[in-house]
């Protein structure tokens, strides 16, 4: 089951929604060893909402582990790295993140 993280970490107290904190994360189904990758504002949230099923994909490859996570300056920042990284569709490039526990991807 994926783990939550400390609510500091995922969170930002940032007024303006388009300033936001992005956080672009990779799930791993424990059932099948697929990747799911998503972006957010809410980390913990967001994990939540997998969990219960209330995604149409992972709720599929339950349960799931949360298996990586980096912040960004903004989610419209993270959506674009997420956008990028789901285009790749390359299991070993994800395989690499997870590993190195960094996205060097540059816009």
């Amino acid at each position: 089951m994926a783990q939550l993280v400390e609510r500091s970490d995922v969170t930002s107290d940032r007024p303006s929604a388009r300033n936001m904190l992005g956080i672009v994360y990779i799930l791993q189904s424990i059932k099948n060893a697929t990747f799911y990758i998503g972006s957010t504002n809410n980390l913990n949230r967001r994990i939540l909402e997998h969990q219960n099923g209330y995604d149409k994909y992972t709720k599929n490859i339950l349960p799931i582990k949360l298996v990586f996570f980096q912040k960004f300056p903004t989610i419209k920042k993270a959506r674009q790295i997420e956008f990028r990284l789901k285009k790749f569709k390359r299991r070993d490039i994800i395989e690499r993140i997870v590993k190195e526990k960094e996205i060097k991807l540059k816009l």
